[in-house]
């Protein structure tokens, strides 16, 4: 830790972390509040694809969140980034929420396969569809592959399990562009004059919050909150730089120890 400079940026998950679906976990608006108050830039980092960032936005300010739009960075944002960059027309297998942020982007004729969460979608007619677009060549783009999600009613099923399906079943790999791919914490981090060394993130997925941002060279704290379950911390190595009950005790340690 000696060896560490300054903290300049925390990068913060959403669903499971600050909210799970419409309630806010306990004490994480006036968590957030206190974190604002220092010099550090913050950022929201999320993988959610079950609607679009205008709703998404919307939903945290009814919560009472704090929260600016050009803050928000979610794979959705980095999937069209792929896509526009490809220049391909995808089979979208997202949420009917979701399509929003795809706005522009022409579809018609796919020859590429984008699969986020999407319940509705995943039957065999249509994830038969995909397997034959993937199967004569086209790209495969996974908005993320975790493997489940808390909801009101418990862990669900996240788009990684269907992902991995379609990839074994043509025999290719799905690019992927969410966490906990490198690219998506840095791309996040943009405007920021920041490194990694400099920055730590926050969340509730011990591999693709915790373990892929220390991947790249930043600290993760693990919130006992959301998806998190009895040993998760065991799972990666390095081990998460904390693991601590909530959003707001991940706060509290920042503001005593890291500023």
């Amino acid at each position: 830790m000696a060896a560490r400079r300054a903290l300049k940026a925390v990068l913060v998950d959403l669903s499971g972390t600050l909210h799970i679906e419409d309630a806010a976990v306990p004490g994480a608006q006036d968590a957030l509040k206190r974190l604002r108050a220092t010099p550090v830039a913050i950022r929201f980092v999320t993988n959610t694809t079950k609607e679009n960032k205008a709703e998404l936005l919307e939903r945290l300010r009814k919560m009472n969140f704090d929260v600016a739009e050009h803050e928000i960075f979610t794979s959705l944002t980095a999937a069209r980034n792929l896509v526009q960059e490809k220049q391909v027309r995808p089979m979208l297998l997202i949420d009917d929420r979701a399509l929003p942020d795809f706005e522009g982007i022409p579809v018609n004729d796919p020859n590429a396969v984008v699969i986020g969460l999407a319940p509705e979608h995943f039957n065999y007619q249509v994830l038969n569809e995909a397997f034959r677009l993937i199967l004569n060549g086209a790209p495969l783009i996974a908005i993320h592959k975790a493997r489940y999600y808390k909801r009101k009613d418990g862990l669900a099923l996240g788009p990684g399990p269907f992902v991995t399906g379609l990839e074994y079943a043509t025999d290719t790999k799905a690019i992927v562009v969410g966490k906990p791919e490198g690219k998506f914490f840095l791309e996040a981090l943009r405007g920021i004059d920041c490194t990694p060394d400099e920055v730590i993130m926050i969340g509730d997925d011990c591999r693709d919050d915790v373990g892929g941002a220390q991947s790249i060279g930043m600290l993760g704290i693990l919130v006992k909150t959301g998806k998190y379950r009895t040993a998760d911390e065991e799972k990666i190595n390095p081990a998460p730089y904390l693991t601590c009950e909530s959003f707001p005790h991940a706060v509290d340690h920042i503001l005593q120890h890291l500023l």
